[in-house]
């Protein structure tokens, strides 16, 4: 049953209430159909349901996206996994529909930032789906519809208070939004830039060459910037964000932030990860934990000596040799920016994490060098002239 307000316990913090969400005019364009969602938990839902609903638009393909803060850990379509990408997302035992194959990839993208997220899938939500959030800490999901043994999974979880929103997709809001900050009112055109391969067309660099697979990941990577909190960088692979820099202050930290986060999702494909043998009774979320911190070039001794409480077998530590050299293998990265690369350190930065393809909205008085370090590489860039700053 839809309504026209929602009472809510608290709003971003316990002691901030009274608080409610309400339509303007007639209901709201959603049911909760499970749980009780709270103030964040709707930004979160109605920020990465326009992400998802944007890249099926655009590729065709189901889409998912794991929200934390207002962000995405995750996006992605539903590209079938490689056997790889299946062990390294914990996945093997189930067969992937394009929706669950979508959220796989999308919770695979940033493992550990994806813990109690809040899930959006473009399409109906099936048993696939159900079956990997079963298993994974998330607080909610939001999607057009489930089917019935699926939302039967969703509603056990949490001992019964998952959040379940079902929204309607034909809604469209007006194009006005408006918004208040300490008693003041904001108000603004929504952002209904429509991103499509026309902003793919003004290729600045010597090479032009732009295969059809990574003008795809630069359209994840521009869709999925329209909805993460600025500045921001996101790096995209295979029709899957790989890292995103999110609501950094400086360009070259987002670029430093997102290539870190792709560096991680490559290495945890590495052998040695895929091979780490853990106890019985280990969780999902501390092997995710345990990797991580594996993975670490700054691993204390202190910590190495705790190995053995989740491992069968103690491995050797990966050096920074062996990381580097696994690392050189990651190419076809493609890149989008939310605003212009003011200087060439975020080109010199991508290039180390596979980067070959760049779109950006162009317009630094430093253009120029920018191109130019590109051209070093040997990289494609695209202007778009679309700023896509989210606050």
């Amino acid at each position: 049953m839809k309504n026209s307000e929602i009472i809510l316990k608290y709003g971003c913090n316990p002691h901030q209430k009274p608080a409610k969400i309400y339509a303007n005019s007639g209901n709201l364009p959603f049911e909760v159909l499970n749980g009780k969602p709270g103030y964040i938990n709707f930004m979160d839902a109605l920020n990465s349901w326009q992400l998802v609903k944007e890249l099926k638009r655009a590729t065709g393909i189901a889409a998912a996206a794991s929200f934390k803060h207002v962000s995405p850990a995750g996006a992605a379509v539903g590209v079938p996994l490689s056997d790889v990408l299946k062990k390294a997302y914990d996945v093997e035992d189930i067969d992937l529909s394009p929706v669950a194959a979508a959220y796989a990839r999308a919770r695979g993208a940033d493992r550990m930032s994806s813990y109690g997220d809040f899930v959006a899938i473009s399409d109906v939500v099936d048993v696939k789906v159900a079956k990997i959030l079963k298993r994974s800490v998330s607080d909610g999901i939001i999607a057009p519809g489930y089917e019935e043994e699926a939302l039967e999974i969703l509603k056990s979880k949490k001992r019964g208070n998952y959040c379940i929103i079902k929204i309607d997709s034909d809604y469209e809001p007006g194009e006005i939004e408006k918004r208040e900050i300490y008693g003041i009112t904001f108000e603004q055109k929504r952002n209904k830039a429509e991103i499509n391969e026309e902003l793919l067309n003004d290729i600045v660099t010597n090479n032009k060459n732009l295969p059809e697979a990574a003008k795809r990941d630069l359209l994840i990577s521009m869709i999925t910037l329209k909805y993460t909190q600025s500045n921001s960088v996101c790096f995209v692979i295979d029709g899957q964000v790989i890292g995103v820099g999110a609501g950094q202050q400086s360009r070259v930290h987002c670029t430093r932030l997102a290539a870190s986060k792709a560096d991680i999702w490559y290495l945890r494909q590495h052998p040695a990860v895929l091979n780490l043998s853990f106890k019985a009774g280990v969780s999902r979320p501390e092997k995710d934990n345990f990797i991580d911190q594996y993975l670490r070039d700054d691993v204390t001794e202190a910590e190495t000596a705790n190995w053995g409480d989740v491992l069968e077998k103690v491995p050797e530590k990966l050096s920074k040799e062996e990381k580097l050299n696994w690392l050189s293998n990651l190419k076809g990265v493609s890149l989008g920016s939310d605003a212009f690369f003011p200087f060439r350190d975020n080109i010199d930065r991508a290039a180390k994490s596979g980067v070959e393809y760049i779109v950006q909205p162009g317009g630094s008085i430093r253009d120029d060098v920018v191109i130019d370090a590109c051209n070093e590489y040997d990289m494609v860039m695209a202007f778009s002239k679309l700023r896509l700053f989210h606050h």
